[in-house]
């Protein structure tokens, strides 16, 4: 199962590197200059800069799985991302 949701900013690579930095005292992270991997326990997440900001996914076995990795994932980039007066993302099924 898998979902994908874009974040609209100016400041992607800043906040993938402070997403990055964050989750990778926690957690395993496999950083690339524009992508991150993240792997948590209830599934995986990737975060990569695009043009217009950020897209994230979010990969788990199940749909609890699935809908915890999304709310992290959410909630600390809408936290880092405090200035920019984010609103929440909408996730939508991705291929694959």
């Amino acid at each position: 199962m898998r979902l994908t949701a874009d974040f609209p900013t100016t400041r992607g690579p800043q906040l993938l590197a402070t997403m990055s930095k964050h989750f990778g005292h926690k957690i395993d992270v496999d950083m690339l200059d524009d992508r991150s991997s993240f792997h948590f326990e209830m599934g995986e997440a990737e975060i990569e800069t695009t043009a217009e900001g950020l897209r994230l996914t979010a990969d788990a076995p199940d749909e609890g799985g699935l809908q915890r990795t999304c709310e992290v994932l959410e909630s600390h980039l809408l936290r880092f991302a405090h200035r920019e007066d984010p609103q929440p993302l909408r996730w939508s099924a991705a291929a694959g």
